[in-house]
């Protein structure tokens, strides 16, 4: 859907990805879409370390990591085994992972 509003396209961002990832199912769309799930995963976990007060330090040392792992992780959670997701959050961060998958 678009808007012409002072000789300006307003795009919404899924017609923005459309045009430049493609449309879904095609391969740069999917890897799009997998990038920003993971992403979003450490933003998450990043999130939720913040509001227990806990340095990205002590939440390794309760895992038993190094705390530039726990920053990887932040930053884009791509690459993480479930076995550590669950450790980090249950074990480290004290909640519960929930996994739904969209078919």
């Amino acid at each position: 859907m678009k808007a012409k509003n002072n000789k300006t396209d307003i795009s919404t961002w899924a017609e923005i990805k459309d045009r430049v990832y493609g449309e879904k199912g095609t391969e740069r769309r999917d890897n799009l879409e997998r990038e920003s799930e993971s992403f979003k995963i450490g933003l998450l976990l990043k999130k939720a370390r913040e509001s227990r007060n806990m340095t990205q330090e002590e939440l390794a040392q309760i895992i038993d990591k190094k705390r530039t792992y726990i920053s990887r992780v932040e930053n884009n959670g791509s690459n993480i085994t479930l076995s550590t997701l669950f450790d980090i959050v249950e074990k480290g961060l004290g909640g519960k992972v929930n996994i739904s998958i969209d078919i």
